[in-house]
C-alpha cells in the first residue's frame, strides 16, 4: 500500500527512518516508556494519511490499530498513574490503619482455615511437648470451623490412631459467646502470645486441650496401676498397650511419674478416704500405711478413687451411684463408633479422656503437626535446638 507514494516524497524517507530505527529505538524502550511507539505509529500515521490514496480504507485500519495498540499499551501507565495519584491523597494515618486491618485480616484467615499457632501449657504431653512449646497446628486436614466455635467444614481426611488432636475441651465452661470470640481472635492475631481467658489467679483456662488419640472406635480400655490395657475392636485379647504400640510400629515414649512401688501407699490413702466419708475411725493400720502418701508427687488418682470407691460400695451396697462409678473402673471405658479416646503421653499428669470420656471426630479442630519455637529454646542447650520441626 506504501507503493502509492512517490520514492523521494517526505513521507515515504519518513517512514524508511520509522523501520530502520524500530528495532533501536522505538521496540527496545517498549517495556519502561509504551508511550514512544504510540508516538512513532502516530507520527507515522499522520505523514500516510497525508499521502494516502483515494480508496480510504487504508485509514479506517490504521486508525483501528492506533486506537488498540494506545489502548493495550497505556493500560499499566494508566494504573500505575492511578494508583500513585490515590496513595498520595491518602492520609498516611488511615493509609496504616488499612495495612494493619489488610495484615491481621489475613492472620485470621490464615489461622482460621490453615494453620494456627498454640502454646503448650501443661506438661500433659511429656516428653512428646513440653511446657511453654509453641507450635503449629494443621486445621485444613481435618476440615476448618466455618468461624471460631461456630459451623465445621467437612474433609475425607479422618482423625485416626496416633494422631496428635487439638480439641476444645468438653469441661470447658465459656462465660458468654461474645467473649469467647473475642479471645479467640486476639489468640490467633497473637499468634498465641496474649491470651485473655484466664481464671481467678491469672492462670490460662483450658479451653484447647491437645493429646494423643490412642483409642478408635470400638475399642476397650482398662487402667491397673497407671499401665493401660487395650482390646482393639473386633479381637478378644487384651494387650498391654506398649506391646500393642510396638505391633504398630508406633515409638512415642509413655512417661510414667509415679513410681509403681508407691500404689500400695496411694490404694491405703483411698481407703482412709474411704472411711472419713463414712464418718468412721479409719483403721491404724490404714492410717500408718497412708500417712506417706503426701510424698507421692504425681499420684494416680484413679487408683486413689478406685480404692476409695470400693470401701463406699462395702458399707453402702444399696447406694447405686458408688457401684455404677465403680464399674466404670472395673470395665474400662468403650470407645463408639465416630469417637476418639484422647490421652496425655504423661499419663500421671495428664486430665485426659479418662476424665471426660471419649471425644466425637467432628470436634477435633486440628493435627499438631510443627514446634515453632521449643518452650526450653532460652536454655540454649542442642537437645532445645533438635526439638524445632515436625513431631508426632
Amino acid at each position: 500500500m506504501f507503493r502509492k507514494c512517490r520514492q523521494d516524497s517526505p513521507p515515504a524517507l519518513y517512514l524508511k527512518r520509522a523501520l530502520g530505527g524500530l528495532y533501536h529505538q522505538t521496540l527496545m524502550s517498549i517495556i519502561e516508556k509504551p508511550s514512544i511507539l504510540v508516538n512513532e505509529i502516530s507520527s507515522w500515521y499522520f505523514f500516510y494519511m497525508a499521502n494516502k490514496s483515494a480508496d480510504g480504507h487504508q485509514g479506517a485500519f490504521f486508525n483501528r490499530l492506533l486506537l488498540l495498540t494506545e489502548s493495550f499499551l497505556s493500560y499499566r501507565k494508566r494504573v500505575r498513574r492511578i494508583k500513585k495519584e490515590k496513595q498520595e491523597k491518602k492520609n498516611i494515618f488511615l493509609d496504616w490503619i488499612e495495612a494493619f486491618l489488610w495484615a491481621a485480616g489475613m492472620v485470621l484467615l490464615i489461622n482460621q482455615y490453615l494453620i494456627q499457632a498454640y502454646q503448650i501449657p501443661s506438661g500433659s504431653m511429656i516428653d512428646t511437648l513440653l511446657i511453654g512449646d509453641r507450635i503449629f497446628v494443621n486445621k485444613m486436614i481435618y476440615g476448618p470451623e466455618l468461624l471460631p466455635g461456630i459451623g465445621k467444614l467437612t474433609s475425607p481426611v479422618k482423625p485416626k490412631r496416633n494422631d496428635i488432636i487439638i480439641f476444645e475441651n468438653p469441661s470447658y465452661l465459656t462465660n458468654s459467646l461474645a467473649r469467647e470470640l473475642a479471645q479467640r481472635i486476639i489468640y490467633m492475631l497473637t499468634l498465641s502470645l496474649v491470651n485473655i481467658d484466664t481464671d481467678e489467679y491469672g492462670e490460662p483456662r483450658p479451653h484447647f486441650l491437645i493429646k494423643r488419640a490412642v483409642g478408635v472406635g470400638g475399642d476397650r480400655f482398662i487402667q491397673e496401676k497407671g499401665n493401660m490395657r487395650i482390646r482393639p475392636a473386633g479381637e478378644s485379647r487384651w494387650y498391654d498397650e506398649r506391646e500393642f504400640n510396638s505391633s504398630k510400629g508406633m515409638t512415642h515414649n509413655l512417661d510414667r511419674l509415679m513410681d509403681e512401688n508407691s500404689y500400695t501407699i496411694l490404694e491405703a490413702a483411698g481407703r482412709a478416704a474411704g472411711y472419713r466419708d463414712l464418718g468412721v475411725q479409719v483403721p491404724p493400720s490404714i492410717m500408718d500405711q497412708a500417712s506417706s502418701a503426701v510424698n507421692i508427687r504425681y499420684p494416680d488418682l484413679f487408683a486413689h478413687e478406685k480404692a476409695r470407691l470400693e470401701v463406699l460400695r462395702g458399707a453402702q451396697p444399696h447406694v447405686s451411684r458408688h457401684s455404677v462409678r465403680l464399674a466404670q473402673f472395673n470395665l474400662g471405658i468403650h470407645v463408639p463408633e465416630s469417637r476418639l479416646l484422647p490421652l496425655g503421653d504423661n499419663r500421671d499428669n495428664s486430665r485426659d479422656g479418662r476424665y471426660f470420656g471419649p471425644v466425637a471426630s467432628s470436634r477435633v479442630l486440628g493435627r499438631g503437626s510443627i514446634i515453632y519455637w521449643p518452650g526450653d529454646f532460652r536454655s540454649r542447650s542442642f537437645a532445645a535446638f533438635q526439638r524445632f520441626g515436625f513431631f508426632r
